[in-house]
């Protein structure tokens, strides 16, 4: 069998980040992510919190900042091998959660560790997008086996 993965663009990377609320039995959640640039996935992450959330905001937010290191390091990568990355895209299904990412406020009880994702968005190193959950393929990884 072969496996082939394929790039639409290297100046282009797009990540995915979705999570579900307290779906393992000690009530942590679950976060799923991938990269791309086009053709398959490059990265792709299945893990439960290390901490519990409250909602499923909370717990978008939490897995956001948990995979976005990733899409840093790779970004800094390609970089150094002389791909400067244009555009830098993550796409996420919950509106609320994009809402507060954009805009650095947290909840009360949230650590603002959080919330560096912010930083990225204002230096203009990353862009949310909204995604229909449907479109969302990264979802496969936010079931617990």
């Amino acid at each position: 069998m072969k496996r082939k993965m394929s790039t639409f663009n290297l100046h282009t990377m797009y990540t995915w980040v979705d999570a579900s609320n307290a779906v393992h039995p000690d009530m942590r959640s679950h976060t799923g992510g991938a990269i791309s640039f086009g053709g398959g996935a490059l990265n792709v992450m299945s893990r439960n919190q290390r901490l519990n959330t409250t909602s499923s905001t909370e717990a978008e937010v939490v897995g956001t900042s948990d995979y976005v290191p990733k899409n840093i390091w790779f970004q800094m990568f390609l970089e150094e091998q002389r791909y400067p990355i244009k555009e830098n895209v993550l796409y996420q299904d919950n509106q609320s959660a994009i809402r507060l990412e954009r805009n650095g406020r947290r909840p009360c009880g949230q650590a603002s560790t959080h919330f560096f994702v912010k930083g990225r968005i204002d230096n203009g190193k990353l862009r949310i997008e909204y995604c229909p959950t449907e479109s969302m393929f990264p979802d496969f990884f936010t079931k617990p086996m």
